[in-house]
C-alpha cells in the first residue's frame, strides 16, 4: 500500500507541477540563462569539456530550485487550499502523503538538466559525448532520489512556518555555492567543506560529472543514497515532532 501510495502521489503531482509555468520556467528557463552567461564566459578549448562541465552545473542549479521551492511551496499551497489540516489528520502518515511531493518535483527539475544539456548544444555546440553512459544512467535517478529526500526534510521544517516559500529562497544561492555548482570548492574557504559533505547536490554532481567525463562515479552515488536514507530518517523524525507543534500551536491554517 505504501508504495503504491508513493507512486500514485509521485504521479499525480509530478502531471501537477507540469502544468505548473512558474515550476517550467525555473526549471527550464532560469538554468539556461545562467548557463548561457557562463558560455560566453568560457573560452572553448581553455579547458578540455569546459562547456559540458559549465552545462551540468546550471542544470543541478535548477534541479535545487525545483526541489527548494517545491518543498516549501508544498506546505504553503495546501495551506492556501485548505486542505493541509486534512492531509495531516489522513489516515495515512503525513510523511507518505508529502514523500511523492517533494520527490516530484525533484524528479521536475530533470527538465533543467535537459535543457541547459539541448541549449547548450543547439547554440554553443556543447559536446554531449557521456564517457560512462551507464553511470550516468544510475547517477541521475539517484541524485533525484537523493534531493528528494533532502527536501522532504526541509519541508518537515517548513510545517511550521507560515510563510516557508520566503524561507526556502534564502537557501538558494548558498547552496549553489557551497555544493560547487556555481564554482569549485577548492576555491572556497575551508569550513566550507564540511557543510558542501553533508548536502547531497554535491555528491550528485560529482557524480554525474564523473560519468560525463570518465571517472567513477559509483562512489559518490553510493553517498548521494546514504545521505538521502539519512535524510529520510531525520525527516520522518522531524515531521512527528514539527506536527505535533503545529498542532500545539495553531499554526497548520492561515486562520
Amino acid at each position: 500500500m505504501s508504495a503504491r501510495l508513493f507512486w500514485v502521489g509521485w504521479l499525480f503531482h509530478l502531471k501537477s507541477l507540469t502544468n505548473s509555468l512558474f515550476f517550467v520556467l525555473v526549471s527550464v528557463l532560469q538554468p539556461v540563462i545562467f548557463a548561457s552567461i557562463a558560455f560566453f564566459m568560457v573560452e572553448s578549448g581553455v579547458r578540455t569539456g569546459a562547456l559540458l562541465y559549465v552545462a551540468l552545473g546550471a542544470g543541478m542549479m535548477g534541479v535545487w530550485s525545483a526541489t527548494l521551492f517545491g518543498a516549501g511551496g508544498a506546505i504553503q499551497w495546501q495551506r492556501w487550499q485548505g486542505t493541509l489540516e486534512l492531509l495531516v489528520g489522513a489516515p495515512a502518515p503525513f510523511i507518505a502523503t508529502l514523500l511523492p511531493l517533494t520527490v516530484a518535483t525533484a524528479t521536475l527539475g530533470v527538465y533543467s538538466i535537459a535543457g541547459t544539456l539541448v541549449w547548450g548544444r543547439l547554440l554553443f555546440g556543447v559536446p554531449l559525448d557521456f564517457a560512462e553512459p551507464l553511470q550516468l544512467a544510475v547517477a541521475l535517478p539517484a541524485t533525484v532520489l537523493s534531493l528528494g529526500l533532502l527536501g522532504l526534510l526541509l519541508a518537515s521544517t517548513f510545517v511550521l512556518y507560515r510563510n516557508a516559500n520566503a524561507f526556502s529562497n534564502l537557501l538558494e544561492y548558498p547552496v549553489w555555492l557551497a555544493t560547487g555548482l556555481l564554482v569549485p570548492l577548492s576555491l572556497l574557504p575551508g569550513w566550507v567543506s564540511p557543510i558542501a559533505w553533508s548536502l547531497s547536490p554535491t555528491w550528485g554532481m560529482r557524480a554525474i560529472r564523473q560519468a560525463a567525463f570518465g571517472g567513477n562515479a559509483w562512489p559518490e552515488i553510493a553517498m548521494c543514497l546514504g545521505l538521502g536514507l539519512v535524510y529520510l530518517a531525520l525527516g520522518a523524525l522531524a515531521l512527528r515532532n514539527f506536527e505535533r507543534l503545529a498542532r500545539d500551536r495553531a499554526t497548520l491554517s492561515l486562520t
